[in-house]
């Protein structure tokens, strides 16, 4: 019966995949295995962007929500306190941020964006149409005017420990095979006097968020964590990597009043 399940969970990770996205069932934060992803409802995005974009400059842009039928999407649950999750991230990935769009009416969200180089940016929309079981995504590349930064090819972490706003914070697997469910779990504990962080504050309705890219920027994760009575100093969270390669993976987490992010290039053999 445990054979057929996990056959299930990669069957179904296989076909997100397809659409360079992969959402783990919401079920699996809670242990409970036998839940897959149902119910992505489809859509389609017209996205609204200024002609010219230039660096350091707050941007206006939309996204409407459109269902099959081109009509727009006018009804959407509230997910992790959220009707929207956006990321924008740097083609070279040395770029991430993570903001929540303003729902206007009939399916469109405003924000704000504000790029610091020249470049390619992917845009990332996460949301939940009224009545679906699990996220819908919708992508799209940005293009600002001006020299990129350069910060050189992505190469995996020699040591998975990093030192983010006061905090040390190391990230583990038990395994890292493409295609196969495992544990990621960060450790966090006080940079100066090296002492765990227990006191971790719930960020959008969750103990932390992780978000995971491929180097080519083609495969996408948005990862939440498995279901804890206690606040640190470990977070664990449940994934599978769809494809070997390089990722770069971005946790995010709050302590005293204070979201902070830290990142971390992992290699999937």
């Amino acid at each position: 019966m445990r054979h057929l399940i996990l056959t299930i969970i990669l069957v179904c990770s296989i076909l997100l995949t397809s659409c360079n996205s992969l959402k783990v069932p919401k079920s699996m934060m809670d242990h409970k295995m036998s839940a897959v992803p149902v119910d992505v409802v489809p859509t389609n995005a017209e996205w609204k962007v200024p002609e010219h974009v230039n660096p350091s400059e707050k941007i206006p842009l939309s996204i409407l929500i459109k269902d099959n039928s081109n009509q727009p999407i006018t009804s959407f649950e509230t997910v992790h306190e959220k009707k929207m999750h956006l990321f924008i991230i740097s083609n070279d990935l040395s770029y991430f941020s993570h903001i929540h769009p303003k729902y206007k009416e009939n399916g469109q969200f405003d924000f704000t964006g504000e790029f610091p180089a020249g470049g390619d940016y992917k845009l990332i929309a996460e949301f939940t149409p009224k009545g679906g079981g699990d996220s819908s995504v919708e992508t799209h590349w940005l293009q600002v005017e001006g020299e990129p930064a350069d910060f050189g090819p992505i190469v995996p972490d020699k040591k998975l420990t990093k030192k983010v706003n006061g905090k040390e914070v190391t990230l583990s697997f038990d395994q890292l095979q493409p295609n196969k469910i495992l544990h990621m779990t960060f450790s966090i504990r006080d940079a100066k006097i090296h002492k765990p962080i227990k006191d971790l504050q719930p960020y959008l309705g969750a103990m932390g968020h992780a978000v995971a890219i491929s180097a080519d920027a083609e495969q996408y994760l948005h990862i939440h964590p498995m279901t804890t009575e206690e606040n640190g100093p470990k977070v664990t969270f449940m994934t599978i990597f769809p494809e070997k390669g390089l990722y770069k993976i971005w946790g995010q987490f709050k302590h005293d009043g204070k979201v902070f992010t830290v990142p971390f290039v992992i290699e999937v053999h």
